[in-house]
């Protein structure tokens, strides 16, 4: 009885270790400060001394080599991306393993994969969880989750940018409108949990961004390609 007991309680909790182990892995994934790697290496310096100390390609920008941005911007994007494939191929590979939480299961463990790796990012272990604001890393992780949403968030971001010329604001007008996108493109994610895990995310990136929301509102934000607005 002890050995059917015992077998029977490492059914249930295998596929949790195995979920809080690929949230793990996601976490170490985001947290790798590309940025800060790129700009240290190829530049000698530390870009969090450089504009608002971010090691987002934005700020990587500032530092005068679009290059280095721009593959940030990548590396950032590539690490969310391949955290949520790692959780879709474990789940592919091991379907017995994955926890049974309704519907949908494995787009719930790829959607913890994705807040994970945007929590890496945002607080890095290596940076003593100082990183940056998860946009690009969120853009990844969930491009393999409801590509079609992404595609919308996108498409706002490059309207709102161009009309506006606030990178701030198109980043979080296209996080806020995206689990909402996804639910509505995408049928496999419309579950409560993988909205919730998404809408979390979303939210993360939003608070990430406070500092943005209080230029923004004082009317001294940066405008791309410009400095800052006057105060109305």
């Amino acid at each position: 009885m002890d050995t059917e007991w015992a077998l029977a309680r490492e059914v249930r909790t295998r596929p949790l270790l195995h979920a809080l182990i690929i949230a793990v892995v996601a976490y170490l994934l985001g947290s790798i400060p590309f940025g800060y790697l790129l700009v240290r290496i190829f530049r000698g310096e530390d870009v969090r001394h450089t504009g608002s100390g971010n090691i987002g390609a934005t700020n990587v920008a500032r530092t005068g080599s679009k290059g280095l941005a721009i593959t940030t911007l990548l590396l950032d994007a590539l690490k969310g991306y391949v955290a949520v494939a790692h959780a879709f191929f474990f789940a592919g590979h091991h379907p017995t393993e994955v926890p049974d939480w309704g519907a949908h299961s494995v787009y719930q463990l790829a959607a913890l994969a994705g807040l994970c790796a945007i929590v890496g990012h945002m607080f890095p272990l290596w940076l003593r969880f100082k990183g940056g604001k998860g946009v690009a890393t969120a853009v990844g992780a969930f491009l393999g989750i409801a590509p079609a949403a992404v595609a919308i968030s996108l498409l706002l971001f490059v309207a709102i940018v161009a009309i506006t010329r606030y990178v701030s604001l198109g980043s979080m007008v296209g996080s806020a409108v995206f689990p909402i996108a996804a639910w509505w493109l995408n049928p496999e994610t419309r579950s409560p949990t993988v909205f919730a895990l998404m809408s979390a995310s979303s939210l993360l990136i939003i608070i990430r961004h406070k500092d943005n929301i209080r230029r923004l509102m004082a009317g001294n934000e940066n405008r791309l390609g410009g400095g800052k607005t006057s105060a109305a």
